[in-house]
């Protein structure tokens, strides 16, 4: 197993990973998969100025991590949002820690202090949305710590939507 930082080359695998999400479930609230070039950019912008790992085994791409605007004011610059993606057939081998360890670890060498994450929230779960990515981010010290109701719309149903935070600075 191996972490690295993404780069450019990297976006087909990844968009590869995060376009299962958004056509098959409510995890991301985007309807329609990106395209490459425009997957290509978000990795660019991101990069800029903050860490975006991925994870590999077996010489393939497993999954993906990254640091995002939390705000965009510079009140907010020691805190940011964070995302993982991982491929659908790997989950539960351990990537997930290993990506948010890393991905904490490299934060707080920038001067990150607070983390956030954005995350869908069925109202009952269902085939498109469970509560694994709230749960997961527990299981990494994250705590619950807002709730948007009804606010994501998507497969003919509403979704809610919570905000998790996790502070890892002094």
């Amino acid at each position: 197993m191996t972490i690295r930082s993404a780069a450019i080359e990297d976006a087909e695998r990844l968009l590869e990973i995060y376009g299962y999400y958004v056509e098959n479930t409510a995890i991301s609230f985007e309807y329609e998969v990106p395209l490459i070039a425009e997957f290509r950019d978000r990795i660019a912008y991101t990069l800029d100025k903050y860490p975006y790992l991925v994870i590999e085994d077996g010489g393939m791409i497993r999954g993906y991590a990254y640091a995002g605007v939390f705000k965009d004011r510079a009140a907010y610059d020691h805190c940011c949002e964070v995302s993982i993606y991982l491929d659908r057939d790997s989950r539960g081998k351990g990537y997930g820690k290993a990506l948010y360890e890393k991905l904490e670890e490299e934060l707080r060498k920038i001067g990150i202090i607070n983390l956030y994450a954005c995350i869908a929230e069925p109202i009952s779960e269902d085939e498109y949305l469970t509560k694994n990515s709230e749960l997961f981010h527990q299981h990494m010290g994250y705590t619950k710590v807002g709730e948007f109701h009804k606010c994501g719309y998507k497969f003919d149903r509403w979704y809610n939507m919570i905000w998790m935070e996790k502070l890892i600075g002094e």
